[in-house]
């Protein structure tokens, strides 16, 4: 039986509000997060990814109170990520409403955080954020996330970054991708950098080149802006995608999204 693509909204959350901006600068204000997960719960969102975008860069941990009325307004899963340090809080965002969590920044400081989470409450709850940018040593053109096309250990020409990709953790991308999948994380919310909040299109090289070294399902997002953007991230690999402008401020509906998708031979709920 083939699994159906996942159409994901994306509520970027600061200060109890939802944000949205480009490269991960320049927030603007888009809405109530209840609000916004009752409407796409009713739109037909597979799923909701909640992540509080300051949590980590601010020190302190994600606002429970705006994920117990995230959760109690919706009836599909919900990924609340954001300032996830410990098993602990884990169990307490799970407590609070969350399906999954996403961790990015205490996994790349203690990667064997990774395992404690997926021993305690099973791989399905943990989502591994990772947030690439290229570098500037990738060399030009498609050549560089082709699959197959380096030598291990060779650069892969993207790396992972931190705090909201403020910070460069000095990590090659694909090479972490494959850690943690072997670590034992769930799924990977692939977001890149690069794209995010552009609406120029998904980076395509970056979803196959982390599908050819990790089995589990991947997350692509980072640069939708229109329908035509989402079949082929699906063709690179992606088993989920994932939009958030695009949806917040009424570019794009979910059904249209999905349209695209099955239209393109995917199958969708």
């Amino acid at each position: 039986m083939t699994v159906a693509v996942r159409v994901i909204p994306c509520l970027d959350v600061d200060a109890g509000r939802v944000v949205k901006g480009v490269n991960f600068v320049d927030l603007r204000d888009a809405g109530d997060p209840v609000e916004l997960a009752a409407a796409y719960d009713a739109a037909g969102a597979d799923e909701l990814t909640f992540l509080d975008v300051t949590a980590s860069s601010d020190a302190r941990g994600t606002m429970l109170d705006v994920v117990r009325r995230t959760a109690e307004s919706v009836f599909i899963p919900l990924t609340v990520g954001g300032g996830v340090r410990s098993p602990g809080d884990v169990d307490v965002l799970l407590r609070a409403g969350a399906d999954k969590v996403g961790v990015n920044t205490a996994a790349i400081a203690r990667p064997a955080l990774i395992s404690e989470i997926a021993e305690r409450f099973g791989n399905q709850v943990l989502v591994l954020s990772l947030d690439v940018r290229r570098t500037a040593e990738q060399p030009g053109g498609r050549s560089a996330g082709q699959p197959g096309g380096r030598s291990a250990g060779q650069p892969s020409g993207w790396e992972v970054t931190t705090h909201g990709g403020r910070r460069s953790a000095g990590l090659d991308a694909i090479e972490w991708a494959r850690t943690v999948a072997e670590l034992g994380a769930g799924e990977i919310l692939l977001n890149s950098m690069d794209a995010d909040g552009t609406k120029a299109g998904f980076d395509l090289d970056l979803i196959r080149a982390v599908r050819a070294v990790v089995g589990i399902p991947v997350i692509a997002s980072g640069g939708a802006g229109a329908v035509e953007h989402f079949p082929p991230a699906v063709a690179a690999g992606a088993d989920a995608v994932l939009a958030a402008s695009v949806f917040h401020f009424g570019d794009l509906s979910i059904g249209e999204v999905k349209d695209s998708l099955r239209a393109a031979g995917s199958p969708v709920r």
